[in-house]
């Protein structure tokens, strides 16, 4: 990567417009957990609901204004995931084994964020995607490939690492690193919501992983599945409703920690 392309994504990232339309990003990012945080809580108490990302945007577009707010979130998603993939590409010294690693952090959540900006626009638009299906059509369609289910396996063990290193980040509270945690109280508060959510997020996807694993194995795409298949198959393990509902409330925490990082990260 030459210098020309780091000195580009360096003043891309220290944009005045690209810096707030990322903490509103992180904003947006908390709208959604919180609120599939709460769907999460309303299934472990035997109610119904998609406790996913496209869950989400769906119950937002049946709202007065819902798919304006629908437009307004995806930009803010997708101001997000361009900072994201400038912070990467600005990351010096590319030779260097520990900067490929931050650059290649920053491209996931940048592939993160845009995705998400994505189902955002896809559900504005009038379309009504379930992410449950569209996981185990495309385990399906890489299943069919030669090495297909190694392939699935190491997106699942890929996907599980992601979601140790939320819980590590979480119990380690290694995430205020990248934020200005306040003094007093407040700042208390911040550090209790960040542990505890980042800890709730990671165990979730470490169940998600775990589902595509099981998948590969048994080559076998309808035990695949999103965020919202992941929350239900905890529910059957002994004490699920209860692991369920503090995996809601750990959602709820995380987004409520993404506000104030909203206002508080170091970008």
């Amino acid at each position: 990567m030459n210098d020309t392309t780091r000195e580009v994504a360096r003043e891309a990232r220290s944009s005045t417009v690209l810096r707030l339309l990322a903490r509103g990003g992180y904003a947006a990012n908390g709208v959604v957990h919180v609120m599939i945080g709460a769907v999460a809580f309303v299934i472990a108490f035997g109610g119904r609901g998609k406790s996913d990302q496209t869950g989400v945007f769906t119950a937002i577009a049946t709202a007065p204004l819902g798919f304006a707010a629908l437009w307004v979130m995806a930009a803010l998603l997708a101001g997000l995931g361009l900072w994201h993939a400038a912070s990467g590409t600005a990351v010096l010294r590319s030779s260097d084994a520990k900067k490929w690693g931050v650059r290649l952090s920053e491209w996931g959540q940048a592939v993160v964020f845009l995705a998400l900006a994505a189902i955002a626009v896809t559900v504005a638009l009038g379309s009504r995607p379930d992410a449950n299906e569209t996981v185990q059509q495309a385990s399906r369609g890489v299943l069919t490939i030669p090495g297909g289910p190694w392939v699935l396996g190491l997106v699942g063990i890929g996907i599980g690492i992601g979601g140790i290193a939320f819980v590590v980040m979480g119990v380690r509270r290694s995430y205020r690193n990248k934020v200005t945690i306040p003094h007093g109280p407040l700042g208390v508060i911040v550090t209790a919501l960040g542990t505890v959510g980042f800890v709730a997020k990671g165990v979730a996807l470490s169940v998600l992983a775990v589902l595509l694993v099981i998948a590969a194995v048994r080559v076998d795409p309808d035990t695949a599945g999103g965020l919202d298949s992941a929350i239900r198959a905890l529910l059957e393990v002994t004490g699920g409703p209860a692991i369920v509902a503090a995996v809601g409330a750990g959602f709820i925490a995380y987004g409520i920690f993404c506000f104030f990082r909203a206002r508080y990260a170091r970008l």
